[in-house]
């Protein structure tokens, strides 16, 4: 929470996740344990996970557990601060700009982020974390994770409190 997301020319503050636990945690997509579409998210962590979601969204995830046990989280919010308008153009339908990155589909729209980045090494490239070098003081609140139907109750959602730029 509170990094920075860089992809290319865009990048944003990270303010909102959710934690996935691997195939102790019915909602992962690792529940069912090692197939092709899984096999990165028992990989070395500190990747990404992107994959596509209603027909028409990409998701990222950061693989986060050790080697062998998969586990990720999932970016779902993002409050913008390079390449905005750059990010407009890619999300023309945001009314405002706490809409560019305010859920998992929309973020990595506004940041051009797809499947193409799908194990891309989070530590170096166009897609990569920061760390800021002085971090801002923030208080994070926890909550159940939304849109999902297994597992829905556990307390695995983060978000910076009082953050305009989280999802709905």
């Amino acid at each position: 929470m509170g990094k920075i997301l860089v992809h290319g020319k865009t990048a944003g503050r990270i303010v909102e996740t959710e934690a996935y636990l691997g195939v102790d945690d019915r909602a992962a997509h690792a529940w069912r344990g090692i197939t092709n579409r899984t096999r990165l998210l028992f990989g070395p962590p500190g990747h990404a996970y992107v994959y596509f979601i209603y027909g028409m969204y990409e998701c990222l995830n950061f693989v986060a557990e050790e080697e062998g046990k998969a586990g990720c989280v999932l970016i779902r919010a993002i409050e913008p601060v390079a390449g905005i308008g750059l990010m407009w153009r890619r999300r023309p339908a945001a009314k405002r700009v706490e809409d560019l990155g305010s859920g998992p589909g929309k973020l990595t729209l506004a940041l051009g982020i797809t499947r193409r980045q799908n194990g891309a090494d989070l530590t170096r490239g166009s897609l990569h974390v920061r760390q800021l070098l002085e971090e801002p003081d923030m208080r994070i609140e926890v909550t159940p994770r939304v849109g999902i139907r297994h597992c829905a109750d556990w307390p695995l959602r983060f978000l910076i409190a009082g953050n305009p730029f989280v999802s709905r």
